[in-house]
């Protein structure tokens, strides 16, 4: 088989997926040669896929403050939140959610039509005001904004759902979660591993078929190798996040104000409180989809459209609820080992792909 990679020369995409943790891809080779088998059967070779099952269960617990029997590993991200929100919800519940959840919490509240669904308006910066929840059986509250990073406020009466996949290592987890969903790739982990935390004593019931396997709170044969590398990475990330997220926040802080000296350019976001790696800007009378292909062209691999409706490249259902500008924009997040260099190079090559977009529409 043949094939040729392609690669932008500055990845600035993370929050989209970061690369493979030095940590994960370590452990992932190692365990490749004995996590194979089905840690549910007796033999030798299947003990010791529920050892290292049941190990990376621990590492994950102790980076977010669980116990290792509050901890699934899912499919995916999606994954667990889909199971995790809606195994929290109870026939005719009513659940209220944030106007800037991802839309896999909005396509689980839409599947269930037994439920009442209301959306809680948002300020400007993205957060919803935890003295004007209304009345709700389940609250679902993302920790952090996947476009934005806008953190949310803790909020800790009643069942609450915490959509984690954009936040967990990178910050610690809110106070008073029930259930909490993450996602591996997203911290440096393999693709395809989801965490779904469950809180004990939490009412949760799983809302799909049931599968007799070791952990009644998933589906399927886990991808014992992959849970061990996400669980690696997480206890790596967690352990390193002051110093890099110091890092990265005064990096974003830095792309921050360099953008807003573009002219008809708006800087979405809490400057502050907020995830360290990313951050959204929207320019006036820009082609979002435009300007993303500019720049890879000159090397610079960002996202554009909207990062919680799948990359759709639709108007941001996220950026619309804070009132912010819904076309034009771009979502930079940044590796670990980005550095000023990084950030000065796409500073100097934003205001001329701008400009000649601007140009090519006849403004």
């Amino acid at each position: 088989m043949y094939f040729r990679l392609v690669a932008a020369e500055l990845y600035l995409d993370t929050a989209s997926s970061e690369p493979l943790h030095p940590a994960a891809r370590e452990v992932l080779l190692a365990a490749l040669d004995h996590g194979y088998a089905d840690p549910r059967r007796l033999h030798s070779p299947a003990r010791n896929a529920r050892l290292l099952l049941d190990n990376a269960r621990e590492v994950v617990a102790q980076a977010l403050g669980a116990r290792r029997d509050e901890v699934s590993f899912t499919s995916s991200g999606t994954d667990a939140v889909h199971r995790g929100l809606l195994g929290l919800a109870p026939q005719g519940a009513t659940v209220a959610h944030s106007a800037v959840e991802h839309s896999a919490v909005l396509h689980a509240l839409a599947w269930r039509p037994d439920l009442t669904v209301r959306s809680l308006p948002v300020d400007a910066q993205g957060r919803v005001d935890p003295s004007d929840l209304g009345p709700y059986d389940v609250l679902a509250l993302q920790d952090a904004n996947h476009e934005v990073g806008t953190v949310q406020p803790a909020v800790g009466e009643g069942l609450v759902f915490r959509d984690a996949c954009a936040s967990m290592g990178r910050v610690p987890l809110r106070e008073g979660w029930s259930v909490a969903a993450g996602s591996a790739h997203k911290w440096g982990g393999p693709a395809g591993v989801g965490v779904l935390l469950v809180r004990k004593g939490v009412p949760w019931r799983t809302p799909f078929p049931v599968d007799d396997r070791v952990d009644e709170r998933v589906a399927g044969f886990e991808n014992v190798p992959a849970a061990l590398a996400a669980a690696a990475a997480l206890q790596a990330v967690v352990a390193e996040r002051e110093e890099v997220g110091a890092r990265q926040h005064a990096l974003v802080d830095r792309l921050r104000v360099g953008v807003s000296a573009i002219p008809d350019t708006e800087v979405v976001g809490d400057p502050v409180d907020r995830l360290p790696h990313l951050v959204t800007f929207s320019f006036l009378y820009v082609d979002g989809e435009a300007l993303v292909d500019a720049l890879n062209r000159r090397g610079f691999a960002v996202a554009s459209g909207s990062a919680c409706t799948a990359s759709t490249l639709e108007p941001s259902h996220v950026l619309a609820a804070m009132g912010a500008l819904t076309h034009g924009n771009v979502r930079v997040s940044l590796t670990r080992e980005a550095t000023a260099d990084d950030v000065d190079r796409l500073l100097a090559a934003l205001p001329e792909v701008v400009a000649d977009i601007r140009a090519e529409a006849g403004l």
